[in-house]
């Protein structure tokens, strides 16, 4: 099998797990601050994230993903990481997730914005989309995704579901952080 496919049948997953506990999420927001070991992010989830790791190929390498989700509100939340073996590495795989994550949800390539979470390094290519799509249900779907990097591993935050508030967003979104 091929890196591309396991990449892409990883994220395929990860999205029907994240459709198939938005359908049976609590409304109410619990936040609470994570430091998920191994990542070197602190974050704030609204409930307790599950845990998954697999390799990926990514940026012409293979790696291993690891994302914590969990959903809430009618939405669902995650982190995903990886570690790059050289910089040179960094600025394509920040460019190949923002792309998989425009397709995994049938989304229109948009214009993202600059992003800056705390602690980051900073790179060209760290960014911020808002991605309107489809779950392969046909569900339609809306995604806030960031993209960023410390050194060598790579991030990407998430926000996902039918219509997820801004409250929400930016109480995750600022949430984000990266020790110094």
């Amino acid at each position: 099998m091929s890196r591309g496919v396991c990449a892409a049948r990883l994220q395929r997953l990860a999205l029907a797990a994240i459709a198939a506990a938005t359908a049976a999420c609590s409304p109410e927001l619990n936040w609470r601050e994570f430091q998920p070991e191994g990542s070197g992010l602190v974050v704030r989830f609204p409930c307790r994230p599950a845990r998954q790791s697999r390799p990926v190929a990514l940026a012409g390498h293979r790696v291993q993903m690891d994302m914590l989700a969990c959903s809430a509100g009618g939405s669902s939340f995650a982190i995903v990481y990886a570690d790059l073996p050289d910089l040179a590495a960094v600025a394509p795989a920040l460019t190949e997730l923002q792309a998989r994550a425009a397709a995994n949800i049938a989304a229109a390539p948009v214009p993202a914005t600059p992003l800056q979470v705390p602690g980051m390094t900073p790179n060209a290519q760290a960014a911020r989309l808002i991605l309107d799509g489809r779950l392969p249900d046909g569900k339609d779907v809306r995604e806030e995704a960031l993209f960023f990097s410390k050194g060598l591993r790579i991030y990407q935050a998430s926000v996902i579901g039918h219509a997820p508030s801004a409250e929400a967003i930016g109480t995750f979104v600022s949430g984000l952080k990266l020790p110094a």
